[in-house]
């Protein structure tokens, strides 16, 4: 039986190493790619690799997708069987000053990602979205079914405009593929530029937290193996077109075309304050709270409509964040103050 050879992008970045190493235990092949860029501490991101590289089913390029020859290179060195699209320039505020990184990671990759799947036939692509793209948004839980025409970050923006240029991949070229919008996903190993992370260092070091929009902020907290189980799932279940029905108008999560999007959420928003409240109680310290007004580029909510995800994969994320949280806690401490 042929063993599957699974392109991961952003493999020792946070999602692409659980997922990497989710792979590996399967008994799939596994190549790696990804620059290694100092966005946040590359310590981190070859700490995971390292951790990658001792599985004998596993190979790393360090390669940024924005190198179209490199791009082409690995794509003529392999047959995969199934790509996911990982690498990305992450952060919302992060945009504000650097908008080069987010056009060269997120457009000029991506591009030369579908580019690869093309030329090679892949037969499933899977490239992560972001929950950003529903922007200005304000029905609450955001459902796939929603227009997603008004973001309010170049992140967000970014993130939309890959699931257009998938979609006429698809179109065009027939290249099954399928979007994920992952919504605040957390737990060990995570991003030091999230919340929960920022949040963690300053309260352990006596140094406020920052609290944007006076606290009047709520987030649908997703755990990391959640986010994996789901990834895992929908890798393994391509999209079929979907024509409209009559004079419909396209429903914005399916298509006429081997396209689809899901949401990947805990599907259970939680107040910031509460979740302040949790890591004080994980940590036995109280926070020095500064409050702040909302960041440009930021949104006030968060909550992610699953239905279609537990309807087509039959997956429902179930991590509490009190239980996330103990976990993220546990491994802050051992990796950061145990050494």
């Amino acid at each position: 039986m042929k063993v599957e050879t699974i392109l991961v992008t952003g493999a020792a970045g946070f999602i692409g190493f659980f997922l990497c190493r989710r792979l590996l235990a399967e008994g799939k092949k596994v190549v790696g790619v990804d620059n290694l860029n100092d966005y946040y501490d590359p310590a981190l991101k070859k700490a995971r690799l390292a951790q990658l590289n001792d599985h004998p089913a596993f190979t790393f390029q360090k390669l940024d997708i924005a190198d179209r020859p490199g791009v082409s290179g690995v794509f003529a060195a392999y047959s995969f069987d199934v790509v996911v699209n990982l690498a990305a320039q992450a952060g919302v505020r992060y945009s504000l000053e650097n908008p080069n990184a987010y056009v060269d990671a997120n457009l000029v990759g991506f591009a030369n990602i579908l580019e690869g799947c093309r030329h090679s036939e892949i037969a499933h692509l899977v490239f992560a979205s972001s929950s950003s793209v529903y922007g200005a948004n304000r029905k609450l839980p955001f459902s796939v079914h929603d227009n997603v025409d008004h973001p309010v970050s170049l992140y967000a923006a970014t993130k939309k405009a890959n699931e257009l240029l998938a979609h006429s991949y698809s179109h065009l070229y027939g290249l099954p593929a399928t979007g994920l919008r992952f919504f605040t996903v957390y737990g060990p190993w995570g991003r030091p530029d999230m919340a929960y992370f920022l949040f963690t260092k300053a309260i352990l070091a006596g140094q406020p937290i920052k609290i944007f929009n006076h606290g009047k902020m709520s987030r649908d907290f997703t755990y990391i193996d959640d986010i994996i189980e789901g990834v895992f799932r929908v890798m393994h279940k391509r999209p079929e077109a979907t024509p409209p029905a009559g004079d419909a108008a396209p429903n914005p999560a399916t298509s006429n075309c081997p396209y689809r999007i899901y949401n990947i959420g805990n599907n259970q928003p939680e107040d910031l304050l509460h979740f302040i409240d949790i890591l004080e109680q994980l940590l036995d310290r109280q926070a020095i709270r500064e409050y702040l007004p909302m960041q440009d580029g930021d949104v006030p909510a968060t909550w992610a409509d699953i239905d279609e995800l537990a309807n087509d994969v039959g997956f429902k994320p179930a991590t509490t964040l009190a239980d996330g949280l103990q976990r993220f806690v546990l491994w802050y401490k051992d990796y950061y103050l145990a050494r």
